[in-house]
């Protein structure tokens, strides 16, 4: 058995709370994390026949894509079926998880999967998620702040794009003057003021790497009390954010590419704007309901943009500017399950990770 903290902790590792939508509800749904997990079952959505999949194969946590809970329960009373899906779960001892805007978001995870599947390359977040960083300055004694960069660093400060242990630095002069109840690197408590040169450090920090940070500062820092700043920031975080655009190593028609990808994503059927007879090269994807990204992806130049839940009205605004290619929902996001099997049996070779056999897609074909 492995403690459910451990798999929580992983799964917040690649995809962190911090990241999720303001409207969403990533996280635990049902049940601690302070139990003993057997094995873990993996779906898109919770539903009664999932939960009933979990006790058959002697899983006692779920991980899925899709929050059970999106809003308040005012009662438990089995009248729809997330009502009856907590209630079963707390009475099968079943822990629910779940990670969804927060995976939506990262640079590995929901849009990458689509990508790869149909095969895009030279890929980037379609729109980087602005106010997703901070700046951290902090000063430092001159012999001590190389050790107190490679303190940030380590704990996931300094990173833009490709580049990594980045930092500015300034030198000044800093001045105080110790209490008498202090206990000063420099100086004496009660004592005169005291100069010293300093290093003014200036480092990008991730929102979900900040107490970290915080923490490796005051760990490394000499001083008893760690002057330093944080701001937030309105820079967008190109490995965070929503959509994501590559290119197809081989440009397509418009019907076979649409063909391809009705094939390769298991679509029923796929609505879409009027055909532009031009050759598809660049391409646009967001799992789930995209139809907020439209501007982005005819920003961004793509041909096409592969999404779901477009209403009536919106293929209007594609204007012969794009495609919108609609495939459903589930059928955009069906392969998630795969990045949590991969994030688990990397950590936990060992355990019983399994993926569901149940398709909870509720929309039909016929």
């Amino acid at each position: 058995m492995i403690p459910a903290s451990e798999i929580i902790k992983n799964i917040e590792q690649f995809a962190p709370l911090q990241y999720q939508e303001s409207y969403d509800n990533a996280g635990v749904q049902v049940g601690t994390s302070d139990c003993e997990i057997t094995g873990v079952l993996i779906t898109l959505d919770v539903t009664e026949e999932v939960i009933a999949e979990a006790i058959a194969r002697g899983c006692n946590m779920i991980i899925a894509h899709h929050p059970l809970i999106f809003s308040g329960l005012k009662r438990l009373a089995g009248r729809t079926y997330v009502e009856r899906c907590v209630a079963m779960a707390i009475k099968n001892d079943i822990l629910i998880y779940a990670a969804h805007t927060n995976l939506d978001n990262m640079r590995n995870g929901v849009n990458a999967k689509i990508a790869e599947k149909l095969g895009l390359i030279n890929t980037s977040i379609l729109a980087p998620l602005p106010g997703s960083l901070r700046k951290l300055f902090t000063y430092a004694p001159i012999s001590t702040a190389d050790a107190i960069r490679d303190a940030l660093f380590a704990a996931g400060a300094g990173h833009i794009g490709n580049y990594s242990e980045c930092s500015f630095n300034t030198t000044g002069t800093g001045s105080f003057k110790p209490g008498i109840a202090a206990n000063p690197a420099i100086g004496e408590a009660g004592g005169d003021r005291e100069q010293i040169t300093e290093v003014k450090i200036e480092v990008l920090v991730p929102i979900d790497k900040e107490q970290a940070v915080l923490q490796a500062l005051r760990n490394a820092h000499p001083y008893e009390e760690v002057a330093y700043e944080i701001i937030s920031l309105q820079n967008t975080n190109q490995d965070i954010g929503a959509g994501m655009v590559g290119y197809l190593e081989t440009e397509m028609n418009e019907s076979a590419f649409l063909a391809f990808v009705k094939k390769t994503m298991k679509a029923g059927c796929i609505k879409h704007t009027p055909l532009r007879n031009r050759k598809i090269g660049k391409v646009a994807v967001c799992g789930g309901a995209g139809s907020f990204l439209l501007k982005d992806a005819i920003q961004a130049g793509a041909d096409i943009f592969i999404t779901s839940d477009f209403k009536y009205h919106q293929f209007f605004d594609a204007d012969g500017r794009i495609i919108i290619a609609d495939i459903g929902h589930y059928e955009s996001e069906q392969y998630t399950t795969e990045i949590f099997e991969t994030i688990l049996k990397k950590k936990f070779p060992n355990f019983a990770v399994l993926l569901s056999n149940i398709s909870t897609n509720p929309v039909k074909y016929f």
